[in-house]
């Protein structure tokens, strides 16, 4: 079960690394337009379609990433100060009475709306028109990325509620915490307070 649940969680991580090089292609774009409208005098009328085209694509499919990686904010200052078995059983109610309905509701309805637009090969208002259709299927594959690791979050609460604790998580990149990292290079507090204390009397001598 355990290498199930990791091999969806590796689904989500793969996924959110794929699309998060949407950010290149965002930033090459606006940077080409901003040069070529503002130098060159040349705008293109379409740069502000695919800049909302990528942009929607990589907030869509960076759900399940950010759920994988437990990283969704979440509003209850007390949630940390809980158990494990308290925080897992607050979190499958809350994915039983909300989450899936929602996204149940977002990948249904998500189908109907993109499968529409295929119907009459939608395209965008600008004077350079694009296929706008193949943008709006990416919100039911948001909502099938999304309910598959949901699915597995539930699974967690299911297994923290029977054994007290989290199971594990497929590792990632982290923000660097500065204790681990002191830790990590054996940096203590009083070696930074002492070189704290140099840099002063350095500095009062000249």
């Amino acid at each position: 079960m355990q290498r199930l649940l990791l091999a969806i969680d590796k689904l989500s991580t793969f996924m959110g690394h794929l699309f998060s090089w949407l950010i290149l292609a965002l930033t090459a774009l606006i940077t080409w337009e901003v040069y070529s409208r503002y130098i060159l005098n040349k705008p293109h009328a379409w740069a502000l379609d695919v800049q909302i085209m990528l942009y929607g694509t990589l907030f869509m499919l960076a759900g399940a990433y950010t759920l994988a990686k437990n990283g969704h904010v979440r509003g209850d200052v007390l949630y940390g100060f809980f158990r494990p078995r308290t925080q897992a059983t607050l979190d499958l109610i809350l994915y039983v009475a909300f989450f899936i309905p929602g996204i149940t509701a977002l990948t249904y309805a998500g189908w109907n709306y993109a499968s529409e637009s295929a119907a009459i090969r939608e395209q965008t208002f600008s004077a350079d028109a694009l296929p706008l259709y193949p943008f709006k299927f990416m919100i039911p594959l948001a909502g099938l990325l999304l309910s598959l690791q949901g699915i597995v979050e539930i699974v967690r609460c299911i297994q923290c509620i029977k054994v007290g604790a989290w199971p594990s998580r497929e590792e990632d990149v982290e923000e660097v915490d500065v204790d681990k990292l002191k830790a990590m290079v054996h940096v203590k507090d009083e070696d930074i307070l002492a070189a704290d204390r140099i840099v002063v009397a350095r500095d009062k001598s000249h």
